[in-house]
C-alpha cells in the first residue's frame, strides 16, 4: 500500500456480480486520486464490457456482460475488470477457440501471452488486491483468486474450474497456489476433478477469507473495504517473498496451456462443449 500514485498496470479486481475488488488502498492527494481514475487504460474506459470507477480511495473495475455471464475476451485479458450481473464471472470466453479453424495455432499463442501477461499483473502489483465474489465463479475467476491478499464471497457464489472437462489445464499459478492453499488432495479435487465449492466449502478449504449473507453482503464488504483505506501505507504483501516462484509457474503453465489448446483431445472437448450449450 502506498499514498503515492501507482504506476503498475491495473490488476483485476473482481467483482462478478455488482462488486469489484480494489487495486490499492489509499491515495492520499486529490492529484493521486486523479491519476489514478486517470490511469485506466483508455480502451477500458470506452469498452462497454468494463466499468471503472473510483471512489473514497478504492478503485472498481468490473465486468460487465452480464448476458454472457462475463465471460472473459481478448479486450477484457488486456485490461483491468470486474463484474456485473448474476455471474462473478464463467471464465473465458471459449467461442474464439471454436471459431478459430486453421488459425488454431495463432490464436493458442494469443491466448496463451494473453493470459500470461493478465496473471503477470496480478504476481507484480504492489498494493493489496480483493475479490468480492457474489456469485458463480468458473475457471479462471477461480483460478485468479489464490494470487488475492484476501477473497469475499456472497453465501450465493460457487466455485468450478471445469479444466479435465474441457481438454484444458490449471492457469494463474493455481497448479502452485491451490496445493499450498488447501492441500494437494483437495487442490486434485477442484483443478483436475472438476468439483464444485460452495461459498462455505470454498472458506473451509481456504480458497475464501470470510463468507457473508447475501442480504448484508454488499454493506458489510464495502463498509470494511472502505476502513481498510484508513491504515497505514507501509503494510508488507505476503506474496513478495514468493514473486520469483510465481513467475516460474505462470510461465511455465502458460507453455502447457498453449499446448493444450492446439491438441486435438481439448478441440473435441471444447467441441462437445458448444455443443451442449447450444442444446440447452
Amino acid at each position: 500500500a502506498t499514498e503515492r500514485p501507482c504506476n503498475m498496470p491495473k490488476a483485476v479486481v473482481f467483482d462478478f456480480g455488482n462488486n469489484a475488488e480494489q487495486d490499492g488502498w489509499k491515495s492520499s492527494s486529490s492529484e493521486a486520486s486523479r491519476q489514478r481514475k486517470h490511469g485506466a487504460d483508455k480502451k477500458v474506459q470506452d469498452s462497454k464490457a468494463i466499468v471503472v470507477t473510483f471512489e473514497d480511495g478504492i478503485t472498481k473495475i468490473v465486468f460487465n456482460r452480464p448476458t454472457k455471464k462475463n465471460a472473459i475476451t481478448f479486450q477484457i485479458h488486456s485490461s483491468s475488470r470486474m463484474r456485473t450481473g448474476d455471474y462473478y464471472c464463467c471464465g473465458n470466453d471459449l467461442s474464439i477457440l471454436i471459431n478459430a479453424n486453421s488459425e488454431i495455432q495463432d490464436v493458442a499463442i494469443k491466448c496463451a501471452m494473453a493470459m500470461r501477461e493478465l496473471i503477470s499483473s496480478f504476481i507484480d502489483f504492489p498494493k493489496p488486491l480483493v475479490a468480492v465474489v457474489n456469485g458463480p465463479a468458473v475457471g479462471i475467476a477461480v483460478t485468479l483468486l489464490g494470487l488475492f491478499d484476501a477473497v469475499y464471497a456472497s453465501e450465493k457464489a460457487m466455485f468450478y474450474i471445469p479444466f479435465s472437462q474441457l481438454g484444458q489445464s490449471p492457469e494463474a499459478c493455481s497448479s502452485y497456489t491451490f496445493p499450498k492453499m488447501m492441500g494437494p488432495t483437495k487442490a486434485t479435487e477442484m483443478l483436475l476433478f472438476g468439483k464444485k465449492l460452495t461459498a462455505r466449502e470454498a472458506w473451509a478449504q481456504g480458497l475464501v477469507t470470510e463468507v457473508f449473507p447475501e442480504s448484508t453482503f454488499e454493506k458489510e464488504v464495502w463498509t470494511r473495504l472502505k476502513a481498510y483505506v484508513k491504515l497505514p501505507p507501509n503494510i508488507k504483501l505476503m506474496r513478495k517473498n514468493e514473486k520469483q516462484k510465481l513467475r516460474a509457474v505462470n510461465a511455465e503453465e502458460s507453455t502447457t496451456i498453449q499446448e493444450r489448446l492446439t491438441s486435438e483431445d481439448c478441440t473435441n472437448a471444447l467441441m462437445n462443449f458448444m455443443s451442449r450449450k447450444a442444446k440447452l
